[in-house]
């Protein structure tokens, strides 16, 4: 772990002191943790995903075929 200084409006850190205990955290900072963590998990899986439709797109007119790129997305599915 590292430290973080963070400047942040005290309405907002009084609602995450509020929020906190509701949503099974002993302080704010837990759920500020979470909060970016969600976020940036969710804006990784949106750019990977974005790179893996523009990965497919350059085999699909690189003449790729269909079957093979099909098979290739199926693999990936089960991955996850």
């Amino acid at each position: 772990m590292t430290s973080v200084t963070l400047r942040m409006p005290e309405d907002v850190v009084s609602d995450l002191k509020r929020v906190a205990p509701l949503k099974g955290f002993s302080g704010y900072q837990g759920l500020l943790c979470a909060y970016v963590g969600a976020g940036l998990r969710e804006d990784l899986e949106r750019m990977e995903g974005n790179a893996v439709a523009q990965l497919i797109e350059k085999l699909r007119e690189d003449g790729v075929p269909e079957a093979t790129l099909n098979k290739a997305a199926a693999s990936l599915k089960q991955a996850d």
